[in-house]
């Protein structure tokens, strides 16, 4: 091989490691933008969740990317209150929230409509337990998974959804683009 080529291989060699670099770095600057906008525009670093399971449907199906925006920016208005009003959001009365189980970090979040909001020693439901504290009983809105709410079963069992558990309220639906997320999960 003579010199020249030598010379020509090693730059083009060089150039790829440059191109290379310039992309990678064109995609951290377009993460950062990004970043930087849905905290303005959400109140949220990342305001994205994927949809995991079948609760919320037939509003949110599992894959869709559900965009929420912060508490510290959102006035959460229940089922009861939204019927009343004639509010809906996800094809139903009422907020969608997204809430720390027990207040839990580490565990993945629920999604579930915010029903009805309890007092400390109220009943939580007709003929239930009192609440121990105030907070909100929530529901997802699929009828044939969930016939209760979640304070009568598992996800939340006898616990209102405390103020600061909540994340913040759902606002947009992206169908189909959670599954990328969720093929890592």
């Amino acid at each position: 091989m003579s010199e020249i080529n030598k010379e020509k291989s090693a730059q083009e060699q060089e150039n790829a490691w440059v191109s290379l670099g310039k992309d990678l770095m064109s995609v951290v600057a377009v993460v950062i933008i990004f970043m930087v906008l849905s905290k303005l525009a959400f109140g949220l670093w990342t305001p994205m969740v994927a949809v995991e399971s079948g609760s919320m449907e037939p509003h949110m199906q599992i894959g869709d990317i559900i965009f929420i925006k912060s508490i510290d920016r959102s006035n959460i208005t229940t089922y009861e209150e939204g019927k009343n009003t004639g509010y809906k959001s996800f094809e139903n009365y009422g907020d969608v929230i997204l809430y720390r189980q027990y207040g839990e970090e580490g565990v993945t979040p629920i999604i579930h409509r915010a029903m009805y909001r309890v007092e400390a020693g109220e009943p939580m439901w007709e003929g239930g337990p009192p609440a121990p504290y105030s907070g909100y009983i929530t529901k997802g809105d699929n009828a044939v998974t969930n016939s209760h709410y979640d304070q009568e079963g598992q996800i939340s069992y006898n616990m209102p959804v405390k103020d600061e558990w909540i994340i913040g309220t759902a606002k947009y639906r992206i169908p189909y683009l959670g599954y990328v997320r969720l093929l890592f999960s």
